[in-house]
């Protein structure tokens, strides 16, 4: 197991950088992807799934599939040499977006999943 970089950065009680083990590393950078807007970040323009939109959509299959091509998309584009994108799974609930990735960290890695839910409060 390799330590990263925490992501989002943060410090330690102690004042150093904070570190993450693999699986918390990645987690947060999926978070990272599908809670930002395309556009939002200045020199990154294509970072980004555009996934809250999608929280006032009809929740039917439509929905769903739209979900899924849009995060493996952006996910693919984002970290694609470090994560294979293995499933997507979206639950609509009236203003709630539940949205589970199932994923295997490169190279070779044991499948996990991550499950992300976004809406309005």
């Amino acid at each position: 197991m390799t330590a990263h970089v925490a992501h989002p950065l943060r410090v330690t009680a102690g004042g150093r950088t904070a570190l993450a083990p693999d699986d918390e590393y990645l987690r947060g950078l999926i978070e990272a992807v599908l809670f930002t807007r395309p556009g939002e970040r200045v020199n990154r323009p294509d970072f980004g799934s555009g996934l809250e939109q999608l929280v006032f959509a009809p929740a039917d299959g439509e929905l769903a599939m739209t979900t899924k091509a849009l995060v493996q998309g952006a996910l693919q584009r984002a970290l694609g040499e470090l994560l294979r994108v293995d499933d997507v799974v979206a639950e609509a609930e009236e203003a709630t977006l539940r949205v589970t990735v199932v994923f295997s960290p490169l190279p070779g890695g044991d499948p996990r999943q991550v499950t992300v839910t976004g809406g309005t409060p």
